[in-house]
């Protein structure tokens, strides 16, 4: 029998943020007050992206707008996403995973499957382990997770929704009837919102409900997802846990909501030079190089439209990757006002496999080299730890799509 972990963080941009802060001195942990992470609503970001358990207890909910959350709780503490900070952490946490297999999916940035099958013949017995990890996880890097023990990546997932936080539950075939089919079916995995009201239309409430149903009326009824969500009620899934070096990202994007309306082309050309400089790491740290280059705008009035380009080589460089979303903004741009830019590559193929190309600029080796050496001090120093010399002096942020200054210690930053 397979034997599968999910390991989940709890409230984890919230934990994240609030062990950050801990370790930096901060006096109070926001986990134990009403406190919710979320965009800054004078940026036009103001939305919910975590919540505190005291928060949740108002009513706050993920997704909610920070205006109706604060109308709930007026004394809401309110910190900003930091994503760099997330990567880190996420980045830990999977490095201790991998001390107790090589069979590590990580599924989103604050969750992971692991395959526990070989190791249980070198660390013992699973839920043992489960715990363990869970609490090297709380004291070496600060944050609490759920784990889920089962034999499959499905009852191993649903296992640790059970009951949060900081706790290891089993979910073995002889535990479905007891601890899964008594669950509302909204709560089911891959059972959304549409799907349970359609069910629920036909008095199938829980998930039991749905594991007794026919299978050929879920077929009728909701056509392949009917199949699906009926195989997982019942707890019936072969799906293996698949190495992250074998999942082929799609594309690399990065884009931002502007604090006020952009009328300049010179403005617009370096917020979108400052969000290419976090994609042109992120897909040199992927060890890819793209060949399709997109920029998007969306305007004052919320008309939204993009313009892509199909390159005839590849390219990974900061630089080169500009040089195109230039020439997109300039062929796309109708000069309305601008209130959100995007920038995204795909097309990718992997940096080993480069081949020189006519298309190649001259100095593509220096360009590559700089590039090299830039993300190797912003990795160690953080990202603004090193800037080009067109944001010195200016309001413009030199690298967007993220807050953080790779600077908690615990997490693998500097000192």
């Amino acid at each position: 029998m397979r034997i599968i972990f999910h390991i989940d963080a709890n409230s984890a941009y919230l934990s994240w943020t609030a062990a950050d802060m801990l370790e930096k001195g901060h006096p109070i942990d926001i986990r134990e007050i009403p406190s919710v992470i979320s965009g800054n609503p004078l940026n036009r970001h103001g939305i919910i992206l975590a919540k505190s358990i005291p928060a949740k207890k108002y009513g706050i909910t993920t997704g909610q707008s920070l205006f109706e959350a604060k109308q709930k709780c007026p004394n809401l503490a309110v910190y900003s996403p930091n994503y760099d900070l997330y990567m880190l952490c996420s980045d830990a946490m999977y490095s201790i995973l991998l001390e107790y297999s090589p069979l590590v999916e990580r599924y989103s940035i604050d969750e992971c499957f692991l395959d526990y099958t070989e190791s249980q013949g070198r660390f013992g017995d699973p839920v043992k382990v489960a715990y363990e990890i869970k609490e090297r996880i709380k004291n070496e890097l600060g944050f609490t997770v759920n784990i889920g023990v089962s034999c499959n990546k499905i009852l191993a997932k649903m296992a640790g929704e059970l009951k949060k936080p900081d706790l290891v539950h089993t979910l073995w075939p002889e535990e479905i009837e007891k601890k899964m089919w008594p669950l509302p079916v909204r709560e089911l995995f891959m059972c959304g919102r549409a799907t349970s009201q359609k069910l629920q239309k036909i008095n199938i409430n829980t998930i039991g409900d749905l594991a007794r149903a026919d299978k050929n009326h879920m077929k009728a009824l909701l056509k392949s997802q009917g199949i699906l969500v009926w195989k997982l009620a019942n707890g019936i899934d072969d799906s293996e846990v698949t190495l992250n070096s074998e999942i082929i990202q799609k594309g690399v994007g990065n884009s931002t909501t502007i604090s006020y309306d952009v009328t300049e082309r010179e403005e617009a050309l370096k917020i979108l030079l400052a969000l290419t400089e976090r994609v042109g790491m992120r897909l040199r740290r992927l060890g890819y190089m793209a060949s399709l280059v997109s920029v998007s705008i969306k305007t004052d009035g919320f008309i939204r439209y993009s313009h892509q380009l199909k390159l005839s080589h590849c390219i990974n460089t900061t630089t080169e990757i500009f040089e195109y979303v230039s020439l997109l903004f300039d062929q796309s741009w109708r000069g309305e006002p601008i209130r959100h830019l995007g920038v995204h590559v795909s097309g990718f193929q992997s940096d080993d496999l480069r081949q020189l190309s006519l298309f190649d600029k001259k100095d593509v080796d220096k360009l590559r080299a700089l590039d090299s050496t830039v993300d190797k001090i912003r990795e160690k120093y953080g990202m603004r730890a090193i800037i080009r010399g067109s944001f010195t002096n200016g309001n413009i942020n030199a690298v967007q799509g993220g807050t953080n200054d790779s600077d908690f210690i615990m997490m693998g930053g500097y000192q």
